[in-house]
């Protein structure tokens, strides 16, 4: 005898985003629709699925079977249905990036794996503000940090090397060579991360310049535009300017890198998001960009991860 299957389909989404709410986004009815028949489900079959704390839902380990089981046939039961009709089911990915991140390195790439995962749609967003998975539809988000978030999966995807930027033609109006150079001529800075000129010229022997001197935006964005303007020299990520640097619309005026180490660029999501093959592939692809790319290479076999 089958289960409810609408029961099924609540379950299956409420179990895979670890989420009432975010199961019935997903589901286009409302969150007490869900909770109705996840419960309607659990009497059906005489187990508790999840244990409900006051923020979040839980599988107990006989909720973890049962979706492991119960997803692999419904992807059975899609996967079959889109080869008989014809009709692909479009899977929605919610990113989250920092502008300068998105707009810098993310965006231009992202062409490439559409090209390969045409049913899948990137819906990105900006924010500088952490991520709340439980309260928010996000299901991955690029964070700046030192690799400690309690609670999520992390994946390294680039080394945070801090260089000095301007364009050739500023850089050849100051005479700018070295690190004291850089004491005659405006320093542009991000709010969002205020000490990087201080990191910088610490470890480059600047410590005599004024770090926090010069004009300030509300991200690198603004930062670099103002840098392309003529304005000064800016403080930035190397990985994310690489393109700039390779055209030679900026160049590096003082050959002196920071590299910040493990306080850098990672992909954060929920563990149960790996179960989306949408999510799985989308985690590949970046880790593979990555890889490819100016910024710090994963190990390939890590790409599995499960």
């Amino acid at each position: 005898m089958l289960p409810p299957l609408n029961a099924l389909r609540a379950f299956e989404a409420a179990g895979r985003l670890q989420s009432i709410r975010r199961a019935a986004e997903e589901l286009l009815v409302t969150p007490g629709a869900v909770s109705r028949q996840v419960q309607r489900l659990e009497s059906y079959l005489g187990v508790r699925l999840f244990r409900r704390d006051p923020r979040e839902i839980v599988l107990t380990a006989e909720g973890e079977r049962y979706l492991a089981a119960v997803s692999r046939h419904l992807d059975g039961i899609r996967e079959e249905t889109q080869k008989l009709t014809g009709r692909k089911s479009v899977e929605i990915l919610r990113v989250r990036a920092y502008t300068t991140f998105a707009m810098k390195w993310l965006i231009p790439r992202l062409g490439t794996f559409h090209q390969s995962n045409a049913t899948t749609e990137v819906r990105l967003t900006t924010s500088n503000e952490m991520v709340d998975f439980e309260r928010e539809s996000v299901d991955g988000a690029i964070r700046l940090g030192d690799g400690n978030w309690p609670g999520v999966e992390v994946d390294r995807v680039m080394r945070n090397e801090l260089v000095p930027l301007c364009t050739p033609s500023f850089a050849s109006e100051h005479g700018i060579n070295e690190v004291a150079d850089l004491k005659q001529v405006p320093l542009l800075h991000s709010f969002v991360r205020p000490d990087d000129w201080r990191y910088w010229l610490e470890a480059a022997g600047g410590s005599d310049i004024d770090a926090y001197a010069g004009d300030k935006y509300a991200s690198s964005t603004l930062a670099y535009q103002a840098t392309l303007e003529g304005q000064g020299v800016m403080i930035a990520q190397k990985a994310l300017f690489a393109d700039d640097l390779r055209t030679g619309r900026l160049v590096q005026p003082v050959d002196f890198t920071l590299d910040r180490g493990d306080f850098t660029y990672y992909f954060i999501y929920p563990r149960n998001r790996l179960r989306s093959p949408a999510f799985r592939r989308f985690r590949a692809w970046l880790l593979e960009q990555a890889e490819s790319g100016d910024g710090f290479s994963p190990k390939t076999a890590e790409l599995a991860k499960a």
